[in-house]
Order: structure tokens, then sequence, then C-alpha cells
């Protein structure tokens, strides 16, 4: 049974219940297209379909929260000025990633090549596939790594171009006598689940075509404001 007006949010007088839920119900025809992650659902008075309010997101009483996810509409900020936001209703901590909302401690895997676990509502991730470098060597003087068909992790060839120029030039020094074959791996997590943090890759993409460490700055999600102090 749907809890009515009163049980709903007992902070509201009943007069200002029977405002918000005039009947008979006026509904758009088209429905509101929500964005990912966020479905479908009754408004507070049982009468339209509106967009569940995710993790985070303001609330009240016709902007409900997911109940699916676990949310409701948490009104312990409101007295900060900051208004209600949906919140687990266990006050549990969570994250939300690619629009889904993990519980605290859940591991999951946005991609097959990343594990990661949600904690203290951020999240932290280690790579599943190896961030191996290889050099090139006489038997394979050009190393590639490549997206291979059926698998998730990149593996590497081997490509045959013309080495002589490098057959009797021992170590070589700029300017480069063979051209360049740009090669990179990808960009780690950040360094900060909130924040800025930076992010880190091994390339050639330089001046002498040589292997080395780049980093980069990076912000997965603002962190979030502190609370007011309580008396």
């Amino acid at each position: 049974q749907k809890p009515t007006c009163i049980e709903t949010v007992m902070a509201l007088p009943l007069q200002v219940c029977a405002q918000l839920c005039r009947r008979p119900c006026y509904c758009p025809w088209v429905p509101p297209r929500c964005p990912r992650g966020s479905p479908l659902v009754l408004d507070g008075c049982g009468c339209c379909k509106i967009c569940a309010r995710r993790l985070g997101e303001p609330c009240d009483f016709l902007n409900v929260c997911d109940q699916s996810q676990g949310l409701v509409c948490d009104y312990s900020t409101a007295a900060a000025g900051t208004g209600a936001t949906c919140n687990f209703e266990d006050d549990e901590e969570g994250c939300e990633v690619n629009g889904r909302v993990y519980r605290d401690g859940e591991v999951f895997q946005p991609s097959c090549k990343l594990q990661c676990r949600c904690l203290d509502g951020g999240f932290t991730c280690v790579p599943l596939c190896q961030e191996d470098v290889r050099l090139p060597t006489p038997d394979c003087p050009y190393p590639r790594r490549v997206e291979v068909p059926g698998k998730c992790c990149p593996e590497w060839i081997c490509e045959a171009r013309d080495w002589h120029l490098l057959r009797d030039a021992g170590a070589v020094s700029p300017p480069l006598l063979y051209p360049c074959q740009e090669w990179s791996t990808e960009w780690s997590a950040c360094s900060a689940t909130c924040g800025v943090g930076f992010s880190t890759r091994i390339s050639n993409q330089n001046r002498y075509c040589r292997l080395e460490t780049q980093r980069r700055l990076c912000m997965a999600r603002p962190c979030p404001a502190l609370p007011a102090a309580s008396p």
C-alpha cells in the first residue's frame, strides 16, 4: 500500500500536501527522457511518471529518489540550507559509476580491463591487463601493442620493417636513422578519487623517440563539501 502524503512527509501540513497532490492528475503526454541509470517512477503523489533522482541529487516530496538503489530523500542536510539530497537509507556511503550505484566496499568491473572498489564515497581501480613494455630487439625491431579480437587485453606483435639502416649503426643517437613508430600505454587511473590528481603513462612520443614516463593532471570528480559542524 502506497504511503499517504502525511506518512511520507510528516513535516508538511495537510494543506500543503493537498496543494501538491491535486486530483485528477494532469501529466504530460510524452514521458520525460531520463539520463542513464535513472528509471521512470511515479512522483510522490503517485500521479505522473518522473525520472528518479540518483545518489547526491536534490529531492523533495514530489521528486523521489531511486528506491531500487536503496536511496531515500535525506532531509538531515536541509537545516544547513543545502536542501534535501538522495542518500542511502542506512547512511552508508556509496559511489556512482556510469549511472550505476555501488555500495561501500563493493568490488566491481566497469570494463574487462579494470577492477574497482567503492570506498568512502569514491572508488579506486587496478588494471587487469599487464602494462609491460617490450623494447626493440634485433629479432623484433618494431614491437607494437595491438587489440586482438576476442581478447580483452592488448598483446605485443612484431612488425617486419626495413632494419638495414640500423644493422651497423650501434647505439642510436639523434638524428634518428629510422622512422619513429609512435607508441604509448593507456593513461592510468587518476591518483585521487576526488579533486586534482595525476595519471601516468609510458610513451615514446618525444623528440628522441625514447620510452619515458609522462604525467598529466586529472580529476575523477570534485570533492564533496565538508558537512557543517554540529553544535
